[in-house]
């Protein structure tokens, strides 16, 4: 299916869409004061060691510390096998650093809330064709090259590549029918990249930039453009120079693709693509036949509940229950990559009773990943109607990225209700009885203050009979609905 890429542009921001027949599918956002920071390749200085957690806490001139755990330290096609001959035993971490040590390390996860940046010791360099390994004899070919003579190709061509010095690569999709120069020119471009780098690396003092990433419109060039890439359509003339030299350069028959925005509305609302990104902030999602899933997003998880909504079938039940399932299974994996949701997915779908139902729901569920770029695993069915899955988060969720926790709520999704402040207002009221021989005043939320003079009036004039007080109130538009004070008039005393 083709692919449109259309690039906005802006003095403080760089969005980038993928859009397949108007439908918006991934977007990427890069703001010029927090710049990505994945791919960057850093000296670091090991700060605080933790031998219980195998892990260690490295200053890389970030504000947080990053962290690595052993498992970023060692190649794990050199780790020991256990005792029992399965687990895979690594040494102590304090025996691989030690406090003040001085290393290279590249940052595999951008900082995510309060925690900082996860980096890793084995540099890799990502061209259009290879991802070079230099520290590492590994040597891979991507899975979604699955003609057998193709790979056998590439695993020729690229053991002649390795055994001149040794070092490792992983062929990228990109590669499929390219000829053999194309990939040559690129393994010797790579080696060139890291021998700067280790050069300039030695001189470096500890907590500085040694290799930063290209730039996001430059990313998406190298990493994105496919077959499928039909427009690539952008609304910055210094940026669409940059693409041209840059896709003029290294893949030339794109070239022609690129084309510049023209007219007054702007690039995105022309194409519909700002409501699309405000609906992918939205709990929930509608499906076109009347169902809904919900999405909740946790520090740990991503959880996303199946509902059959208005949709009540034509047959029976469980027909309606497949038939729900099956377009949230088809519906979900564009939602996960338009959210940018990573980490662990808990899908509740339906109860369904016919095994043949299951398998083709997860079946739809996996076809639809199948485009996924990001790792991604998925789980049978369990019992309880849930698939787990797991999907690599390198970058912050569209919406972490984009919003923060409601200053009223602080993040919970709801505030309390006018009847529950009432409750706390007369509990508040009581604790303060010995002082209220003048009276008081009760400031609060227009709700609050409705609901004392209407539902809630008969207890406040119990309760100002009973204390011998009288009870006045004030609105302040100010406060939110939670908010409030009992104030105590100066006696003049003091």
């Amino acid at each position: 299916m083709a692919e449109e890429i259309i690039i906005n542009v802006s003095t403080r921001e760089s969005r980038v869409a993928v859009v397949e027949q108007g439908l918006l599918q991934e977007i990427f956002i890069e703001r010029s004061h927090t710049r990505g920071t994945v791919g960057n390749i850093y000296k670091g200085k090991v700060v605080r060691i933790l031998p219980g957690m195998q892990s260690a806490f490295v200053a890389i001139g970030q504000a947080r510390a990053a962290f690595m755990h052993i498992t970023d330290l060692i190649d794990s096609h050199a780790v020991q096998p256990g005792h029992n001959g399965s687990e895979e035993r690594y040494p102590p971490i304090s025996s691989v650093l030690r406090d003040g040590q001085e290393l290279l390390v590249q940052v595999a996860k951008e900082p995510i809330g309060t925690k900082g940046a996860r980096i890793t010791s084995s540099i890799s360099l990502a061209s259009r064709y290879l991802v070079y390994l230099p520290e590492s004899t590994h040597v891979g070919i991507s899975q979604r090259i699955e003609d057998e003579e193709e790979r056998g190709r590439l695993r020729d061509l690229l053991a002649s590549v390795e055994n001149e010095r040794g070092d490792g690569f992983i062929v990228r999709t990109a590669s499929e029918g390219v000829s053999a120069d194309e990939i040559l020119k690129d393994a010797y471009l790579l080696r060139s990249r890291w021998d700067v780098i280790r050069n300039e690396s030695r001189t470096a003092t500890p907590e500085t930039l040694v290799y930063e990433d290209l730039p996001l419109t430059l990313r998406v060039m190298r990493d994105i453009i496919n077959v499928q890439t039909g427009t690539i359509l952008i609304d910055d003339r210094a940026t669409f120079t940059a693409l041209e030299r840059f896709l003029s350069d290294f893949i030339p028959d794109k070239v022609s693709s690129l084309q510049m925005a023209t007219g007054d509305v702007a690039l995105f609302d022309a194409h519909n693509l700002e409501d699309q990104i405000e609906a992918a902030l939205d709990r929930n999602v509608p499906l076109k036949s009347g169902g809904y899933l919900v999405f909740d997003q946790t520090e740990a998880m991503t959880t996303i509940d199946v509902n059959t909504g208005a949709f009540i079938g034509r047959r029976d039940l469980e027909d309606t229950i497949y038939r729900t399932n099956l377009e949230a299974a088809a519906a979900i994996p564009r939602q996960l990559r338009l959210r940018n949701m990573g980490g662990i997915v808990i899908i509740d779908f339906i109860d369904m009773i016919n095994e043949e139902h299951k398998r083709q729901v997860l079946r739809s569920l996996e076809k639809g990943q199948q485009t996924d770029r990001v790792k991604w695993n998925i789980t049978e069915i369990s019992d309880l109607g849930l698939v787990e899955m797991t999907r690599k988060r390198t970058h912050q969720s569209l919406l972490k990225m984009i919003c923060e926790p409601c200053a009223i709520c602080d993040g919970r999704g709801f505030v309390k209700t006018a009847e529950s402040v009432c409750l706390e207002i007369f509990r508040e009221i009581q604790r303060k009885a010995r002082d209220l021989r003048d009276g008081c005043l009760i400031m609060a939320a227009q709700p609050v203050v409705d609901r004392l003079l209407d539902e809630d009036s008969a207890c406040l004039e119990a309760l100002s009979s009973a204390l011998g007080a009288t009870i006045t109130f004030q609105v302040e538009t100010s406060y939110s609905q939670e908010q409030f004070d009992v104030v105590i008039p100066s006696n003049g005393n003091g």
